[in-house]
């Protein structure tokens, strides 16, 4: 029986006992204004308990908001009383005047706050009744899709009648359009005079609007914000819900002009052009008053503002997915990259990627506002590191002395047209990219190929390398202000594409005039440079992954100064929050810098200020030591106001056997110590483990090795001593494939195997496959049923301590968190590492109610108590430890047999 005002959670289905408890969890995390970390596997529905809790909560929240708001508005005798106590929270905090006021005075100033509040409270629900109007019928309208149509023919005939209608002189214009590469003047360093503009449009005015209470939603991959919006789709919230899909420019984008340029930072730049474009071609006043067309720039023909406002309700009027929503942007030739972020005000739920919410600069630019809103960040495990590795910056010497030579040759070309200040900046950050390749021990204007260097790494604080850079005196505040405003990378990348080719020089095939010339000579050195700068860098023998590189080096020639600009970004940072690591090693092209953010609370303490609520959703967030740690504890977030929990499985304990192997067949001790890991008594006792395991275990078995070095080196140790022919006799065997691109490949043989041995019933009794701890497989793959009723775990995949970075890491968290539990935090660093990548892989075996699976640790020093704590609760509980190989595979034996039967049954 519920209990008396418990929330009701809507479910598509009867939840499981602990989806109630999730649900119940999580909605008083966010009434409470909690910061929560659930743990959830992966199978027990931690999606929809998810949807359900957090949007039941939003629902009852809207309604006492709207009752509330409803009983200051009756008018009855209460509503003086009300409202006064629904000020006194404002005025109590106000000290009492020294000289007493007369009560005429008191009276009037109360009654005034009641007329403003009452009015405030009018206005805001003017505005919640529009826009619960406007959802209705938008979802209500069905002449909607001929609407769509209607303006789907209109922008086709304007699209033909804007290229019929250009000017013949300024098709002449367009065919040098050196002006767009200019950078504007630059009047002021004051960043507050600078206002961001939303592609031109004309009033901006309107595109202000009051974002209500919402929930933003945001996971790793545009794959599994996709599962999501699916699970929302299938709940019961779906008819009513205003859900909002975002996502980058690259998958995005329906202009296929702009798509074909491939790479994300190619189709930022050429968006954001005609975006400009469409700005500067709106008429401008000129002398005597007479209005003036600007020159015919190419336009993005879907990005028309009454496309835009309807396909923003379309978006909020249905829930749908990215490819559904693209579907539909392409059907109405508007564009859904702007139509979403125009959404995002009126929305209830958000679903964006972990860059845009994480980043401040790309929360800002997508018009994200998490004050006194809810942030779920799901597959929170590696949030750490995704903070480091977004907030960090690496530049090579071959970057940074392009970046150079590109800058001088655009300053020179166009000095006489760029102003002083402009003119001040570029000096600048050339003097800065001039000192940071003397610190590789190079020089600006050489073939950073030719020049050697003496291999070497050396960590810095960030005051220490400006001081060796000699750039000490540059404010690279000032000039980090100047990259946003002047855009110059993003010039610089016109200019580049422009010039880097051989095509300047057939602009002179038809019109040889004198002008034409100079303007040959002018680029023709720049032509040439860039030509032999990317052919200095092409392998002496191309094999496909010389070929790999030789592409990705042709993309950074084409604009360096976007990671020349990261970079100064990171050396904004406090002193005492990153390092830089300086590693060279043989040439001045292949050395390397790189800022490493040691404090990823820093960019995060913000978001936890901003928001009402933060829940860290996981299949696997144990160790949570750590994570509260580095991330909570060091934002200044108090212990009070986090809470955390976590549910066991749905499938039954018999369903589960975790074993951890002390010993092997021949009674060798399993331990995989960097010291006696390669020895061939170990590898041959790891292969008599394996080999009995295959003789017991139906379907699919994965290995997982520590890293891809032993893996290679005690596969090969196999092969010569006739183990993977053993191996091979009762399961084929796969290998986790170098190339993500084949990893589905892999995975689909590896299961039509099983299947067909499944049905064939021949010698093979199913597959192998060997991977690799944090690899391609490690994460984000299922291997439920048949695909993996066995996980071996070989040794335990510290990661490598003798790493500058990771030692910088450690000594960071030594000097500046407590120490607990008799170890520092660098060596609990060390440990948590290590059994995160473990939950990580060993997680990916049970996958629903249904499913079973074996997991065997083969590692000795898994027994230990405070590596065992550090398990998920479902695994551990059930984890068996055997001193000996004998009962452990006596065990595993029968908890097969006993599966057998019951299926026959």
């Amino acid at each position: 029986m519920e209990e008396a005002g418990a929330p009701h959670f809507p479910f598509p289905y009867k939840p499981y006992p602990i989806q109630e408890q999730f649900m119940q969890a999580l909605y008083g995390a966010l009434e409470h204004g909690k910061v929560g970390i659930f743990e959830s596997p992966t199978g027990t529905g931690k999606s929809l308990s998810l949807i359900c809790g957090a949007l039941s909560w939003l629902r009852d929240h809207e309604e006492k908001r709207r009752q509330e708001a409803d009983r200051l508005l009756q008018g009855d005798g209460g509503t003086s009383l009300s409202i006064s106590s629904s000020l006194s929270t404002t005025t109590s905090s106000t000290p009492p005047s020294s000289s007493a006021e007369p009560d005429w005075i008191t009276d009037f100033v109360q009654k005034k706050a009641e007329r403003d509040f009452v009015s405030k409270l009018k206005d805001e629900e003017l505005r919640r009744k529009k826009r619960e109007e406007h959802l209705e019928m938008i979802r209500n309208n069905s002449q909607l899709k001929s609407a769509l149509k209607r303006k789907s023919c209109e922008d086709d005939e304007a699209v033909k009648l804007l290229q019929l209608s250009k000017d013949p002189q300024e098709e002449e214009e367009l065919n040098n359009p050196e002006e767009e590469l200019i950078v504007a003047e630059y009047e002021s360093d004051d960043e507050s005079k600078t206002k961001n503009k939303f592609c031109g449009g004309d009033d901006e005015d309107d595109l202000v609007e009051e974002h209500v209470t919402k929930i933003y939603y945001c996971s790793r991959t545009h794959s599994q914000l996709a599962q999501f919006i699916h699970e929302v789709q299938k709940s019961p919230f779906s008819p009513d819900i205003s859900l909002v899909p975002l996502g980058s420019r690259q998958n995005m984008c329906v202009n296929e002009e702009v798509r074909r340029l491939g790479s994300v930072q190619r189709i930022n730049d050429r968006c954001m052009e005609m975006q400009k474009n469409k700005h500067d071609q709106r008429p401008k006043e000129v002398e005597g008053g007479k209005r003036k067309r600007g020159v015919s720039k190419a336009v993005c023909p879907y990005v028309g503002a009454q496309g835009l406002q309807t396909l923003r309700d379309a978006v909020l009027g249905a829930v749908r997915d990215i490819e559904q929503l693209l579907s539909l942007a392409r059907e109405t030739r508007s564009c859904p990259y702007y139509a979403t972020r125009l959404a995002i005000p009126p929305a209830q739920l958000v679903v964006l990627p972990y860059q845009t919410v994480l980043h401040e600069g790309t929360r800002r630019a997508s018009g994200v506002q998490l004050k006194g809103q809810v942030l779920i960040i799901d597959e929170a495990h590696n949030l750490s590191d995704v903070l480091s590795c977004i907030h960090s910056s690496e530049l090579t010497g071959a970057q940074l002395c392009r970046a150079h030579s590109q800058l001088a040759q655009y300053s020179e070309r166009y000095r006489s047209r760029l102003k002083a200040k402009n003119l001040m900046y570029i000096k600048q950050i050339l003097f800065v990219v001039e000192g940071l390749v003397r610190v590789l021990g190079g020089k600006v204007g050489q073939n950073p190929h030719s020049q050697t260097t003496q291999p070497a790494t050396e960590l810095l604080t960030i005051n220490n390398f400006l001081f060796k850079a000699q750039i000490d005196n540059i404010n690279l505040f000032k000039v980090q202000r100047y990259f946003e405003k002047s855009m110059i990378s993003r010039k610089l990348c016109g200019f580049i594409e422009k010039y880097a080719g051989t095509g300047v020089t057939s602009h002179t095939q038809t019109t040889q005039t004198q002008s034409a010339n100079k303007e040959n000579r002018r680029t023709e050195g720049l032509n040439r440079y860039l030509q032999t700068l990317q052919s200095s860098q092409q392998p002496d023998i191309e094999s496909p992954s010389g070929q790999q590189g030789a592409a990705e080096d042709r993309e950074l020639a084409a604009s360096p100064m976007m990671q020349v600009e990261g970079f100064f970004m990171a050396l904004t940072n406090t002193n005492t929050d990153g390092r830089v690591v300086l590693q060279t090693q043989g040439s001045v092209a292949v050395s390397s810098m790189k800022f490493l953010l040691l404090n990823p609370a820093v960019h995060f303490s913000q978001v936890l200020k901003d928001c009402r609520a933060v829940i860290f959703a996981g299949g696997t967030m144990q160790p949570v030591s750590d994570f509260k740690q580095e991330l909570l504890f060091s934002a200044g977030v108090e212990a009070e106001r986090i809470i955390e929990f976590s549910c066991g499985h749905v499938i039954p304990p018999e369903n589960i056997l975790p074993i951890v192997l002390c010993s092997g067949p021949s009674g060798q001790e399993l331990e995989f110590t960097f010291q006696n890991r390669d020895t061939p008594r170990m590898m041959e006792e790891t292969g008599r483990v394996l080999s009995n395991l295959c003789n017991v275990v139906p379907g699919g078995v994965v290995c997982f090795f520590p890293s891809y070095d032993y893996s290679r080196r005690i596969l090969e140790h196999w092969e010569a001593s006739g183990v993977l022919a053993r191996l091979s006799s009762k399961k084929k065997i796969f290998q986790e494939p170098k190339k993500a691109n084949q990893v589905e490949k892999v995975l689909n043989e590896f299961s039509r195997t099983i299947q067909r041995c499944a049905v064939d019933g021949g010698t093979l009794s199913g597959a192998l496959l060997f991977s690799v701890v944090g690899g391609k497989m490690s994460e984000g793959i299922n291997f439920s049923d048949d695909l993996g009723r066995c996980i071996v775990m070989v040794g335990m995949p510290y990661p490598n301590i003798k790493s500058p970075e990771l030692k910088e890491k450690m000594a960071y968290l030594d000097k500046n968190l407590p120490h607990s539990g008799g170890r520092s935090p660098g060596q609990a660093l060390i440990e948590n590492l290590c059994m995160k990548a473990v939950n990580q892989s060993i997680g990916r075996a049970i996958r629903h109610r249904e499913d079973y699976a074996c997991i065997v640790l083969c590692d000795r020093r898994y027994s230990r108590p405070a590596t065992l704590a550090k398990l998920p609760d479902w695994i551990r509980a059930h984890t068996h430890t055997h001193t000996s190989f004998g009962p452990a595979f006596a065990g595993l034996r029968r908890f097969f047999m006993e599966k057998k039967k019951r299926q026959q049954l």
